[in-house]
């Protein structure tokens, strides 16, 4: 039995210009002419033409049905030029499951560590390690800090910025401080 080789090509939607060819049709004609005979060319014979259903999106959450045109083409295949597609697989990788001894590691390294609170996140230049207890700060609470950025803030209300990345550094100068 011979086995095939098929290829589906999308018909064309425009004819092509050409010298002594006036009609939209008679253009039309040509471009799929030109089509077939490349085709030929390569060793494709055409098979038929086909009107097939297309879902497309259209917009954030619709989609639509567009008809699309298709030529197909065939020729003969040995089993060596015969081009199998790879399936599909599934992309997402494999993870291992965790011994106990993992485990036991992982927690004895987030021993003594907290979730930071939305407020410690609002002003990471006081936020504190709850190891770290050299103390020295007034801000030991979420309020506190917050007093104090606005105590800095009305600081640098009073002085004139030279440029956006002037208040950066000294923020950054600040931390490095703290």
């Amino acid at each position: 039995m011979t086995q095939y080789q098929y290829k589906v090509v999308p018909a064309p939607a425009k004819g092509e210009k050409a010298r002594g060819v006036k009609a939209a049709e008679d253009r039309f004609a040509l471009a799929i002419e030109r089509l077939m005979n490349e085709m030929a060319a390569e060793g494709w014979e055409f098979q038929r033409a086909e009107l097939l259903p297309s879902e497309e999106r259209s917009g954030l959450t619709s989609s639509q049905t567009i008809w699309r045109n298709l030529l197909v083409f065939r020729r003969p295949a040995s089993v060596s030029t015969i081009e199998t597609p790879e399936p599909v697989t599934d992309s997402t990788p494999v993870i291992a499951p965790a011994t106990a001894a993992a485990t036991d590691d992982d927690d004895a390294d987030l021993e003594g560590r907290r979730l930071a609170s939305a407020a410690d996140l609002a002003t990471p230049e006081t936020a504190k390690d709850p190891a770290d207890s050299t103390g020295g700060d007034d801000t030991d609470t979420p309020k506190q800090a917050a007093r104090a950025d606005d105590d800095l803030a009305e600081e640098d209300d009073e002085a004139p910025l030279d440029s956006p990345s002037s208040l950066l550094s000294e923020r950054a100068a600040r931390m490095r401080h703290d």
